[in-house]
C-alpha cells in the first residue's frame, strides 16, 4: 500500500524504497548516479569514503546505496507517476547521516532526537508540481511509523526566485512549509533548519 496519493493532476503513489524498487531508482538516478556519482550518499558516508566511492559514475556509492535498499529501514522513499519513479527523498535518524555531525552549518539545534530529510531528486518533468510536498507528507508518516517524534530537514532559502531546482537537492524551503514545517534556526541567511512534531 502506497505512503501517500497526490490529487494535483498527477497519478503519482509513494512507496518505501525497498529492495525490488532498487532498478526503479537506479533509472531514477540516471548513468551519471545523480550528482557525480552521489548516489544519494554525500551526507551517509564520510568524506574520504564518499570521495573514493564517487569514482567511475560512482560504482562504490551505488554498492553502498544498494546495500541499504536490502536493509531492514528503506533508506527514503520513491515517488511514481504510473510505473515509473519521477521523485526520490532520503531520510534516516539524523545519527546515520555522518556529514551532517562534521557540517559547520547544520550541527544540531539541541538534544532532541530527531529523523533528517536530507536529499531530494524529482524528474524534470515533475517539478513545480508540488511532488516534493507530497514526499515530505509522506516521510513525515512514514518517520512517525518508525518511531521518530521529530523529523528535520535542511532546505535552502535562495535569495533568487530562479534558482536553479538541480542544485537544491536539499529542498526548498517553501516546500517544506508548505508540508507544515517550521524553522527553528538559520545559521546562514539561505540555509533554515526546519522541524516538523509527529
Amino acid at each position: 500500500m502506497p505512503l501517500a496519493e497526490a490529487s494535483t493532476g498527477s497519478a503519482w503513489r509513494i512507496e518505501p524504497a525497498t529492495a525490488e524498487r532498487w532498478d526503479d531508482f537506479e533509472a531514477l538516478m540516471g548513468p551519471k548516479g545523480g550528482s557525480g556519482g552521489c548516489w544519494c550518499l554525500l551526507w551517509r558516508l564520510p568524506r574520504p569514503a564518499f570521495q573514493a566511492g564517487s569514482a567511475e559514475n560512482g560504482a562504490g556509492n551505488r554498492r553502498a546505496m544498494q546495500a541499504l535498499f536490502d536493509g531492514p529501514v528503506p533508506p527514503g522513499l520513491l515517488a511514481y507517476d504510473g510505473a515509473e519513479a519521477v521523485g526520490w527523498c532520503s531520510l534516516a535518524p539524523r545519527a546515520a547521516f555522518p556529514r551532517l555531525a562534521s557540517s559547520r552549518l547544520l550541527k544540531p539545534v539541541d538534544d532532541v532526537p530527531v529523523w533528517s530529510v536530507t536529499c531530494f531528486l524529482v524528474r524534470r518533468s515533475h517539478r513545480r508540481r508540488g511532488l516534493a510536498v507530497a514526499l515530505l507528507r509522506a516521510a513525515a508518516d512514514f518517520a512517525r511509523t518508525h518511531g521518530a517524534a521529530m523529523l528535520e530537514g535542511y532546505p535552502i532559502e535562495p535569495a533568487k526566485a530562479d534558482y536553479p531546482p538541480v542544485y537544491a537537492w536539499t529542498g526548498f524551503a517553501a516546500a517544506f512549509r508548505d508540508a507544515g514545517f517550521a524553522e527553528v534556526a538559520r545559521p546562514s541567511p539561505t540555509r533554515p533548519i526546519m522541524r516538523l512534531r509527529l
